[in-house]
């Protein structure tokens, strides 16, 4: 009996032991594709027409779709389990969906998104979180987060996403590929769950720029043309201020890229949060004031906000019946959004388009003689995983503050990946005006080589460049502030020692010019603070800052 009983539990051992080897295998199955799917399936194209007649456009390609795609006989999820238990399968495809499989691709599978498709962090707590090949242990970015990951992991040759905030751009930038968002309307949204109808645009990822290209021709139905060189080039230098890493590290690669193709005239340099201040006069009604001083938010900062308000109102009118009905277990951070109370005049709203109507006239203005405008795609590395930084309101501003140009604007956007900068990825922008999708793809297109090759000089010169020294840098960055300020360029000059700072932050000089050209804007509150600081790094500058908070007391 006792020896019955010992074999007893050693059969259940082995049996434990076998489920511990089959739960082990199992699971490194489910993250062999990253965790980008959330369904495999296969859509072949048609046959191949027979010589002489050329193949279809994309023949041989593989393709995934955000699972915000209808697919004849397959749940669309929407990133929500209760989505799927509250809805019938698709009985029909998307066109787009149909479009690329009648051009020659195939298409084999769909692809994670954040809940409801609202998020940028790419996480999903129901479908798990897609691992970034680019940057382990960091997030790829929302909401297309599957997507982009299925194209950088080589799962797919190109996938499909929704960009409504960034939701192509952002995992894109933060993947290390090409992420393109075309204007506005341009791409059929027919058999796609809407996020907000005035900001939804359907995107593309791809790591070859001709492969981007060719899908581009496919779903944007592009006819024939003769390929245009860029005019303008157009930096946005008070744009890069946002970045989290050196600026040149980025402008610089498309500078000389620049200048190597097409020459050093066509490069220009602009403040666009003065230019759009100016050109979208319906902006002054949103001015903030404060309760210790008056002050104006920034151009940016205010479109970022007619973004957001968009996305929240219009999503709640698609889906706020459904909310309500099913009442689905949300993350924290997306249903204090989407559960705000969003009590606004009729008035205001009409403002709010107002402002994305301007913003189209401004951006298309400014770059209607074949321009390009080059910005960050976004300011910030990938978050790590599991923290709490991109919830934060500072991540917010500056990420909504770069995006909202494009999504507000109706422009076309490509996100390209820059390299690296710490084992981070590292991505530049590309914006043409509205109904410039060719132009742009076929830019980027040509660009794109130059590009690699001036970030590969970058990246082998850093070493060298670190030996010069980064107080070096500094004091040439606060020499081109002095002069920026001696020509009354004050946002300029503000650029130019913020740079300095980053560079070297120990220095009171530094702060105290910086806390002249905030003054002479006007803001207050930042001068007063740079004052501070001066004082409490350099004591010697103590009756300079004492100086300056007397004059600024004294306005």
């Amino acid at each position: 009996m006792a020896s019955q009983s010992a074999n007893l539990w050693v059969l259940l051992g082995l049996g434990l032991a076998g489920i511990f080897l089959v739960t082990r295998k199992l699971r490194k199955a489910v993250r062999e594709d990253f965790g980008a799917f959330i369904e495999k399936l296969q859509l072949l194209p048609p046959p191949p027409p027979p010589p002489p007649k050329a193949p279809h456009p994309l023949t041989g390609l593989t393709f995934a779709v955000s699972d915000v795609f209808d697919i004849d006989g397959h749940e669309t999820g929407f990133g929500h389990p209760d989505w799927v238990k509250t809805h019938e399968k698709a009985s029909w495809t998307s066109p787009v969906v149909t479009t690329l499989v009648e051009g020659g691709a195939t298409c084999i599978g769909k692809t994670v998104v954040d809940e409801l498709a609202y998020g940028i962090s790419g996480e999903n707590k129901h479908y798990g979180t897609p691992d970034n090949p680019a940057a382990s242990g960091r997030l790829p970015g929302g909401s297309s987060s599957g997507a982009a990951v299925a194209v950088a992991a080589n799962l797919v040759d190109f996938s499909l996403g929704v960009d409504t905030v960034g939701g192509v751009r952002i995992p894109a930038g933060f993947c290390g590929i090409l992420g393109f968002r075309p204007s506005h309307g341009a791409v059929s949204h027919v058999g796609v769950i809407p996020i907000s109808t005035s900001l939804d645009t359907i995107g593309w990822f791809a790591k070859d720029p001709n492969i981007l290209r060719r899908v581009g021709h496919v779903l944007l139905q592009l006819p024939y043309a003769v390929q245009r060189s860029p005019r303008q080039i157009i930096i946005a230098d008070d744009c890069f201020q946002h970045l989290k890493i050196p600026v040149d590290r980025v402008a610089q690669v498309v500078i000389k890229s620049t200048e190597m193709l097409f020459g050093r005239q066509i490069l220009k340099h602009e403040n666009v949060e003065g230019y759009l201040e100016s050109k979208v006069p319906s902006l002054k009604e949103f001015h903030s004031k404060k309760s210790n001083g008056e002050f104006k938010t920034s151009s940016t900062s205010l479109i970022a906000n007619v973004m957001q308000f968009l996305q929240r109102y219009e999503f709640k009118q698609n889906h706020a019946e459904w909310i309500s009905l099913v009442k689905p277990v949300l993350d924290p951070a997306i249903s204090a959004q989407i559960y705000e109370t969003l009590e606004i005049p009729d008035t205001v709203i009409e403002n709010y388009r107002s402002i994305r109507d301007e913003m189209r006239s401004a951006i298309h203005f400014l770059l209607k003689d074949d321009g390009i405008l080059v910005i960050p795609t976004i300011a910030d590395p990938p978050p790590k995983l599991g923290g709490k930084e991109i919830l934060s309101e500072s991540y917010q501003s500056r990420a909504c503050s770069l995006l909202s140009i494009a999504s507000v604007s109706g422009c076309c956007q490509i996100a390209i990946p820059l390299g690296f900068h710490n084992k981070c990825p590292i991505s530049v922008s590309f914006i043409a005006r509205h109904g410039g999708d060719r132009f742009l793809l076929d830019t980027v297109h040509t660009m794109y080589t130059s590009l690699q090759e001036q970030v590969d000089i970058a990246s082998k010169s850093k070493v060298s460049k670190n030996v010069v020294s980064k107080e070096q840098s500094a004091e040439i960055a606060k020499e081109k502030g002095n002069e920026a300020f001696k020509d009354k360029q004050w946002q300029k000059a503000i650029g130019f020692y913020t740079e300095a700072i980053k560079l070297s932050g120990a220095i009171a000089t530094y702060y105290s010019n910086r806390a002249l050209a905030y003054l002479e804007l006007g803001s207050y509150l930042q001068a007063e603070a740079d004052c501070n600081q001066a004082i409490t790094l350099d004591k010697k500058d103590k009756k300079k800052g004492t100086a300056l908070t007397t004059e600024m007391m004294t306005l």
